[in-house]
């Protein structure tokens, strides 16, 4: 085996055993760890709980401030731990639509990554962020 082959199997498998999000943002398992509840579940709603938290201090600020820093690890979090909730809630209808609000997420986080340095442009993102994330926590309240 080459060097190449070799440098690619190994990344390959380090990706696919730790998760790209705790490679990339090891301080998402750090906030997983703090919302920790006895299900899955339960850790994905005290998670959007931190997270609106963090985006609401976020507000006014500017760049990758350490609110902004926390709730872009605590976003992570929630997408690396939708798909851990255990798999009689992954089987009810309902947890598609939390599914979809997890997507709306992403699409908003892109968009307020963008204009993390503009304002009011960041602040309306972040507004639009809370929105979703109450909705992704209405939706997860109802699969209990």
């Amino acid at each position: 085996m080459d060097l190449k082959t070799l440098f690619l199997l190994a990344a390959l498998l380090l990706l696919s055993t730790t998760g790209c999000s705790y490679l990339f943002y090891p301080h998402a398992k750090e906030f997983t760890e703090k919302a920790k509840g006895t299900t899955g579940l339960e850790t994905v709603i005290n998670l959007t709980n931190m997270a609106e938290a963090s985006a609401i201090a976020a507000k006014g600020g500017k760049g990758v401030d350490q609110s902004f820093d926390d709730l872009h690890n605590q976003f992570h979090a929630i997408s690396d731990s939708i798909c851990c909730i255990e798999k009689s809630v992954r089987e009810q209808p309902t947890y598609a639509l939390a599914v979809t609000h997890n997507k709306e997420l992403k699409t908003i986080f892109k968009r307020l990554w963008k204009f993390k340095d503009d304002q009011p442009q960041r602040d309306q993102h972040l507004d639009l962020f809370v929105s979703e994330l109450a909705e992704l926590r209405e939706t997860l309240q109802t699969l209990r």
